[in-house]
């Protein structure tokens, strides 16, 4: 029903409008009564072989719900009732920012894709901190912290800090975001120097609290492999949780949507089914270079139960959507859990 006769309605419109009206009226039927409910029914898939234990987390199931989605932590129970077995929130940056001027967020209806150049849009670590102090599900949450637009790579480590410090009490888990390719210079604190000072100094403050929480780094997939030995080296040496492969791309590689349309549309990362086969490339590499020495997150491509079988193949210990739910619609984590209890039942 969805892709038949939703999905088509939806796209007549412009993508960032469609967004916030889907939020706006998924926060609507929540609050009906009996809507939660009725909700955690049609959606969430529950099974004991499901629970993960990554990073001394655990997690109901492993398919959550990738950081932009909920950028301002203002749906997360929603997900919650939509079977997701974790949500990350953000990026969040310290001081709210606007974000990239519109239109910022493009269809490639014919890869499964999009493109966006959001620019870490968001309300500011304060208001995403107050959401989540009042969310009322026990669901799992991610911080994605970056840093704002107008400060500098060299006072990066600054922002990076106070998110931490707003969201430590209501996030289980951090995600240090150097991967996005719509912030200007921000791919460059991935390099290694850089890199290795700031995970070094967010660990270590890490370390100070009373209980320390998981730090994960996103990547980017479009990292060569001596840049790849690079993040296993870094994350050994800083003993952060693990990584979060992959982020977006400004690769255009393969496309069926049109090179003149890809041009016209400009800047921006790619995600979706374009970055599927590159994304599980990552993950391979990651695990067994290291030899599973840290968990890896896969994201990038799964718009499917293959898909997710695909990652978890590859390595992930953990997968995470975001395009794939767009286009698939609110039951692909259900989906996704079933096909994973039924891979792991011994067959006859």
């Amino acid at each position: 029903m969805y892709k038949r006769l939703l999905l088509p309605l939806l796209f007549q419109f412009d993508p960032e409008q469609v967004h916030h009206f889907v939020c706006d009226a998924l926060r609507f039927f929540y609050r009906l009564p009996l809507m939660p409910g009725l909700m955690r029914k049609l959606f969430v898939y529950e099974h004991p072989s499901l629970v993960q234990e990554v990073a001394g987390l655990r997690f109901r199931n492993p398919v959550g719900l990738a950081a932009g989605f909920d950028k301002n932590a203002e749906l997360v129970d929603e997900m919650a009732a939509l079977g997701f077995g974790y949500v990350e929130i953000g990026t969040v940056t310290p001081r709210p920012q606007p974000g990239n001027d519109r239109p910022r967020l493009f269809r490639l209806k014919a890869d499964g894709a999009l493109i966006n150049r959001m620019g870490f849009n968001n309300k500011g670590a304060a208001v995403a901190a107050a959401k989540l102090k009042a969310r009322k599900s026990d669901i799992l949450v991610g911080g994605n912290i970056g840093k704002n637009k107008v400060t500098p790579n060299e006072q990066a480590l600054d922002d990076y800090i106070a998110c931490f410090h707003e969201l430590y009490e209501v996030v289980d888990y951090f995600v240090v975001n150097v991967s996005s390719p719509n912030t200007p210079g921000l791919r460059d604190l991935q390099e290694k120097e850089p890199l290795m000072h700031l995970l070094r100094e967010l660990q270590s403050l890490n370390l100070t609290k009373p209980k320390a929480k998981p730090i994960f780094l996103k990547i980017a997939p479009d990292l060569n492999l001596s840049q790849l030995d690079d993040i296993i080296d870094i994350v050994k040496e800083t003993k952060i949780a693990g990584v979060i492969a992959t982020n977006t791309t400004i690769v255009r590689k393969g496309l069926e949507t049109p090179t003149e349309a890809v041009e016209k549309i400009g800047a921006g990362g790619l995600s979706g089914q374009p970055l599927k086969y590159r994304s599980s490339e990552v993950i391979r590499y990651l695990c067994t270079k290291s030899e599973n020495a840290f968990p890896v997150i896969g994201v990038g491509g799964i718009a499917s139960p293959a898909d997710a079988l695909e990652k978890i193949g590859a390595g992930a210990a953990l997968i995470q959507v975001y395009t794939g739910f767009i286009y698939e619609g609110p039951g692909l984590a259900r989906r996704i859990c079933k096909a994973l209890v039924s891979a792991a039942e011994p067959r006859a």
